[in-house]
């Protein structure tokens, strides 16, 4: 049997261990990084699978979530595939027989574009955090917006600038959402578990130090994490966030596993174009946990459609890192 010579190389352990961590840097919900990357049989790819039992079941019941995060390892792994000079060609739920993997990339072809993303997002990978700090009252500029615009579109997702009345009626709809989730004990429970200790010993979940500040005067509703333990310091002292916060939704025509893996990879691909940019992202999901907060998030005007987040942009800190899995524990053998 003659090897097609356009093919390359198998991934090495070393290219392996790239991909990975670049996948593994993905956002996912409350950083529960539900992923794990295989190799695939002939060398050349990776399939991703979900894994399910990261999930956040309360906030996350359909499972969008999980399908949201590993599309941001979906676009990580495209841009990583750069890094290698490979060209990665995506199918996504591949296998009707196997509902957990969620997507395979082919790897075996060299890279056809020097900068297939318009520019090199590599970088951003590491650099990208999520800011739950106040951001200044500086407007990002219309010209970004429309790039973040453009680049969520070719990834087959819409992503508006909210005006002044719909960033108030969603600010209300995730104020209205975060005391649902405060006032509901399991939901509170569910969230304050993936809270971790600062003493650099956690592999995913989120630090107390990244918590981050409540808003003075209540205008900017950050999620509080079911509270804080006994054992936890003190809650940090509120500041004065942005007077009206710089808010964009992401919206799909459908709302189906197909929809939120496009979501993710336009999500992340959004985000590190973003942070190429300076500007920082929040993301703001209560609303989308309540099936009735998340239907009014919708602009009826704007036709039909599914909002699947709600993004904070602005300038400000970059925010806290937070911990990331090992390679070791998401390369190599498909989740049970």
């Amino acid at each position: 049997m003659t090897l097609d010579p356009a093919l390359t190389q198998m991934l090495s352990a070393a290219d392996l261990r790239l991909l990975a961590a670049a996948g593994g840097a993905a956002p996912s919900l409350h950083n529960s990084q539900p992923w794990r990357f295989v190799p695939t049989p002939d060398g050349r790819g990776l399939a991703v699978y979900a894994d399910t039992g990261r999930s956040v079941p309360l906030a996350d019941p359909a499972g969008a979530a999980v399908h949201i995060a590993v599309g941001a390892a979906v676009f990580n792994l495209r841009v990583a595939a750069g890094r290698l000079d490979r060209e990665p060609l995506v199918r996504l739920l591949p296998d009707v027989a196997e509902p957990g993997l969620l997507a395979v990339l082919d790897l075996s072809r060299p890279a056809v574009a020097e900068a297939p993303f318009g520019r090199d997002l590599y970088p951003a990978i590491a650099a990208r955090h999520s800011s739950r700090e106040p951001f200044t009252q500086r407007d990002v500029p219309e010209a970004v917006i429309g790039e973040l615009m453009a680049a969520a579109r070719e990834e087959g997702v819409t992503l508006a600038a909210l005006e002044e009345e719909g960033v108030r009626r969603v600010q209300e709809l995730t104020a209205d959402a975060e005391r649902r989730n405060a006032a509901d004990p399991a939901r509170a429970a569910e969230s304050r578990a993936w809270l971790r200790p600062d003493d650099g010993t956690a592999e995913d979940g989120i630090p107390r130090s990244a918590l981050g500040p409540q808003d003075h005067d209540a205008r900017v509703p950050m999620r509080e994490f079911g509270g804080r333990p006994p054992e936890a310091p003190e809650q940090p002292p509120s500041q004065r966030f942005e007077a009206l916060p710089q808010l964009c939704t992401l919206t799909t025509r459908g709302d189906g596993p197909p929809d939120w893996l496009r979501t993710g990879q336009a999500l992340e691909r959004v985000w590190l174009l973003a942070t190429l940019h300076g500007v920082r992202l929040t993301v703001w999901h209560q609303a989308i946990e309540w099936p009735d907060t998340r239907w009014a998030l919708r602009d009826p005007a704007a036709g039909p459609g599914h909002v699947q987040l709600v993004l904070r942009a602005g300038y400000g800190p970059p925010g806290a890192a937070t911990p990331r899995r090992a390679v070791e524990e998401t390369l190599g053998e498909r989740p049970s």
